[in-house]
């Protein structure tokens, strides 16, 4: 017998037996569903996570008083002044690396107002100087960003986040050399910024104000530590970079031979690293549901395997009195046990592409079909047909054909 004519009886035996057909079907689908959405939007978090943080600056550095990506119960270092970042940037010569210095002057409570409109009082105010835009990874929408004179004279000029620039003006308006209230202070805006939505690092919700702007208007905000940022040309130039700035931090901050580093360095990309990390666990908290749930598929299709080899005793004794053989039979039931793994596992993985892009989109993440994952779901359907087809198979090839005719 063909294999075409075996899928054909598999096909038939599943039309003769919808129901119990439909819920073995429906749990692998339940099961591939899981694993493959999950998997899929993790697969497309990776890729965004990827993406939007090589626009962060990706062959950068920043020293601060604290580790970035530490769980939360790390004891800060002594604050980084402004005179031992200052002191840094003037003194950091090396190749073609430049430096830039920041910091939160107001964290999520300014308000910015344009003549009767204003934002919610959750704009952070950043004051950075004349290289944190290139740094940083942002790109200007129009307008321009600072100059080293409006640094050196204090203007009071602002570059607006994209949100705090829809909320305050309209599409029609041009805010470049507008007016604007950030606190009651008055400053004139000078650039948007592009949107990159908000994550780990980035809001469309914050402004940017020159530095000594910041220090002269914002006197009172308590800042916690200044953080220098370090980009570099070539990615090849980042450890050496690295190493000549924790030389120099040492220096800056006074440290003696022997004594630990006071401050913290981390790569852009140590960040995008730990998140994905942390991915993984999910990825195996997918694996280990959808291994759960095939196995639980795997039972109950080989009950029903059995059952149906117990309710076609005599049509597999017909099959044999006119010449089928053992092995025609097995194959005939292990074909029957994978069709219905196949067809479940198609639609699992066709729902679970679905429900892992939706997921994806929703959070911003691009569209994405995982091939491999695609492959993995449909190999392991072909291995759970196998395994939950195979006793019964045998079970059927091994009947006797004169008692098989004979059974009612």
């Amino acid at each position: 017998m063909t294999l075409k004519e075996n899928i054909s009886l598999a096909l038939r035996a599943i039309r003769a037996n919808r129901l119990r057909s439909m819920i073995t079907i429906t749990i692998i689908a339940i099961g591939l569903m899981a694993l493959i959405g999950i998997l899929t939007a993790i697969d497309a978090l990776e890729g965004s996570i990827s993406s939007n943080f090589a626009t962060l600056g990706a062959n950068s550095f920043s020293i601060r008083n604290f580790n970035e990506i530490s769980d939360g119960d790390e004891t800060p270092k002594p604050a980084i002044s402004y005179k031992e970042a200052t002191n840094f940037k003037k003194e950091y010569q090396f190749r073609s690396a430049y430096v830039s210095i920041s910091s939160v002057f107001i964290r999520g409570s300014a308000t910015v107002k344009q003549a009767d409109k204003k934002t919610n009082p959750n704009v952070d105010v950043l004051g950075v100087d004349e290289n944190f835009i290139t740094i940083g990874g942002y790109t200007i929408s129009s307008g321009r960003g600072f100059s080293a004179t409006e640094l050196e004279s204090a203007a009071r000029v602002v570059v607006l986040g994209s949100d705090v620039a829809k909320k305050i003006f309209t599409e029609k308006d041009n805010p470049i050399d507008k007016g604007i209230s950030i606190n009651n202070q008055y400053f004139r805006v000078i650039g948007i910024l592009e949107a990159k939505g908000s994550s780990f690092m980035q809001s469309d919700t914050r402004v940017l104000i020159p530095l000594t702007t910041a220090r002269s208007v914002f006197p009172q905000a308590g800042i916690d530590s200044y953080v220098i940022s370090v980009g570099v040309d070539n990615p090849a130039d980042m450890e050496p970079a690295i190493g000549d700035a924790t030389g120099l931090m040492r220096q800056v901050r006074k440290l003696r031979i022997g004594e630990e580093d006071d401050f913290t360095i981390s790569k852009s990309d140590s960040v995008v690293n730990v998140m994905i990390d942390n991915l993984k666990y999910v990825a195996f908290g997918a694996m280990f549901i959808g291994f759960i749930t095939l196995i639980g598929a795997a039972i109950g299709l080989m009950n029903i395997m059995l059952v149906q080899v117990n309710e076609r005793t005599r049509e597999i004794g017909v099959s044999m009195a006119i010449g089928a053989n053992r092995a025609t039979i097995r194959s005939q039931f292990l074909i029957e046990s994978i069709v219905i793994c196949i067809i479940g596992g198609i639609c699992g993985i066709l729902l679970g592409i679905f429900i892992g892009n939706f997921v994806a989109l929703a959070l911003n993440a691009s569209f994405i079909l995982p091939w491999l994952w695609i492959l993995v779901g449909l190999t392991v359907c072909v291995i759970t047909g196998v395994a939950a087809g195979y006793m019964p198979a045998r079970r059927a090839s091994k009947l006797d054909p004169i008692e098989a005719l004979r059974y009612e």
